[in-house]
């Protein structure tokens, strides 16, 4: 299944360039799939999947429903220590949802559109939240999966006859099971999310109206997407203004388009190619807008992620002959004094502006004492010196 992810800054227009992309897919042949959170004008909505054409679907996210049954499937597994405390449960229509729950219904649904009763079709197009925003949510089921190891390692869960003993011995009860079988099904779902997201046929659609809050943005994307290994296929410049209008006010801002995407055409091209969107005057309303829009179907040639973006090169001190080993990373558009570096037994946790990652160091540098790091030319390159009393001797 081919999965392009929309998203941009803020009121640029993602969730129409979402719906436009969907339906180009959905005329290219392919049964298409759109999920969004927000309404489309013109488009019928259902949290069940509402035809829109013959081959596009769309289903509408409604986070509170979402937020209110997984409140209450909560209650019923843990209705024994619910029922000792003599705790009150808490009905669904007095339950108002949690700040996050939107992020968490989305990731649920997407679950359901690789594994669950949302199956059967060629193309996935999620509208996703603004741009940082995005990229924060696409790296949480990594996240949240590593944090469930640490809270509840599945190899420490004993064997419900000796749980008795156990707590007894520790002085403290021990973990439900039941806790453990929640985390373990939690994990499965989440390791279902990030399978997608690094799946080679997912990418990335930008969307950003030009103008100098765009190019901050889309700055500070770049670094994001090659720190999470994300990949972009386009980017959708919206609402651009006819270049040569006789009102002299909307030929100045009209000019102040031209040289930003000028810049954006030289900059990022052919890496990322640049979609002009005409502005249309008015809000795009129903398919026939939606179509003059031009927005090209997703290309099945494009690749997606192609593999974990870090490399490692081999460098020697001709002084003393010293080898050490960098593990490079590109960040392009990354500023040193927005970088944080932490070594932290087998892990790197690496921020870059408000961008943040835990990854585990290759298993030969595990070995390694980590002797410096540097940001040049857009690559992060973490230099590894071999500890003499970790490492094998050649002699």
């Amino acid at each position: 299944m081919r999965t392009v992810l929309v998203t941009g800054p803020g009121g640029a227009g993602r969730t129409t360039v979402a719906a436009a992309t969907a339906l180009a897919a959905a005329d290219d042949g392919s049964r298409t799939l759109l999920l969004s959170a927000e309404a489309i004008p013109g488009l019928p909505a259902g949290t069940g999947p509402t035809p829109v054409t013959d081959r596009l679907d769309h289903v509408r996210i409604d986070s509170g429903e979402h937020f209110r049954a997984e409140l209450t499937e909560l209650q019923n597994r843990a209705s024994g220590v619910l029922d000792l405390l003599g705790a009150g449960r808490l009905e669904g229509e007095e339950v108002t949802e949690l700040p996050g729950s939107p992020q968490l219904a989305l990731l649920h649904t997407l679950r359901r559109a690789v594994a669950g009763d949302l199956t059967g079709y060629g193309t996935l197009v999620v509208d996703l939240p603004p741009l940082t925003e995005a990229l924060a949510l696409l790296a949480l089921p990594e996240q949240l999966r590593r944090y469930l190891r640490r809270l509840l390692p599945a190899e420490r869960q004993a064997a419900r006859a000796l749980r008795p003993v156990l707590a007894q011995l520790a002085g403290v009860p021990m973990p439900a099971q039941w806790l453990y079988e929640a985390a373990a099904r939690k994990d499965e779902e989440l390791a279902d999310v990030q399978a997608l997201i690094e799946d080679g046929a997912t990418t990335l659609r930008l969307v950003a109206e030009p103008g100098p809050a765009a190019e901050d943005a889309l700055r500070t994307a770049r670094t994001g997407l090659a720190l999470y290994g994300l990949t972009a296929d386009l980017l959708v410049a919206s609402r651009v203004l006819p270049r040569h209008s006789v009102d002299p006010w909307f030929a100045a801002l009209a000019a102040r388009q031209e040289k930003c995407l000028d810049h954006w055409h030289q900059d990022l091209a052919p890496g990322l190619p640049v979609h002009e969107a005409a502005h249309l005057g008015r809000d795009p309303e129903g398919a026939g807008d939606l179509a003059g829009l031009g927005i090209p179907a997703p290309d099945d040639r494009t690749p997606g992620r192609t593999g974990d973006p870090w490399w490692t090169e081999e460098e020697r001190d001709t002084d003393d002959g010293t080898t050490t080993i960098a593990w490079c990373l590109p960040l392009p558009g990354a500023a040193k004094e927005d970088l944080r570096l932490v070594r932290r037994g087998d892990e790197l946790l690496l921020t870059v502006g408000p961008f943040h990652r835990i990854v585990r160091i290759a298993s030969a540098l595990r070995r390694c004492t980590v002797s410096g790091a540097a940001l040049a030319d857009g690559v992060l390159r973490v230099r590894f010196t071999p500890d003499p009393a970790l490492w094998p001797r050649t002699s």
